[in-house]
């Protein structure tokens, strides 16, 4: 059985440390293939068929509009199956406390039974917020194993803490 390294990942402007940045890669992206050079698997992008605006405050007013209408935005594209999966690693910006809805429109898409979901989240303070209970919810029949949070600033430098952590959950 093979790894999944699933991830929604911001690019553009982001938050840290008090200022609004611009990233060419996402942080939660830098994290995931970290994962995936530790431990193997395919890596699968979720991308929103509308995008988000790419002014950040405006995007986590956008945000905060989903996650109040409990949204299932559209997904550009999603795997067939996750068939030959057993542990899905699962990568996510905490916003607003949660993973954002796009991770959950995803996961609905399929049976989890029997498949190890291990999630992991970059924020800039909030940890896992309540991401964790919120998957376990909607991840019926997996296990959903303790989560990995990064701070978003030092996630161009979390290798050997993602790496460490992932072959833990393998």
């Amino acid at each position: 059985m093979a790894n999944l390294i699933v991830y929604y990942s911001r690019k553009g402007q982001n938050y840290a440390n008090g200022s609004i940045v611009d990233l060419a890669k996402g942080n939660t992206e830098r994290v995931a293939e970290f994962i995936q050079k530790a431990v193997g698997g395919d890596l699968f992008e979720i991308e929103t068929a509308r995008e988000y605006s790419s002014d950040y405050m405006t995007c986590i007013e956008e945000a905060k509009a989903e996650l109040r209408e409990n949204a299932r935005p559209e997904l550009k594209s999603c795997p067939e199956s996750l068939e030959g999966y057993d542990t899905i690693f699962l990568g996510y910006p905490n916003w607003w406390g949660t993973a954002p809805m796009c991770v959950f429109t995803f996961l609905e898409r399929f049976d989890l039974t029997g498949k190890k979901i291990v999630p992991f989240c970059t924020n800039e303070g909030s940890g896992m917020g309540n991401s964790e209970r919120d998957l376990k919810r909607a991840c019926k029949g997996a296990t959903v194993a303790a989560g990995l949070s990064i701070h978003g600033t030092e996630a161009a430098r979390s290798e050997g803490k993602a790496a460490a952590w992932a072959k833990k959950n393998v």
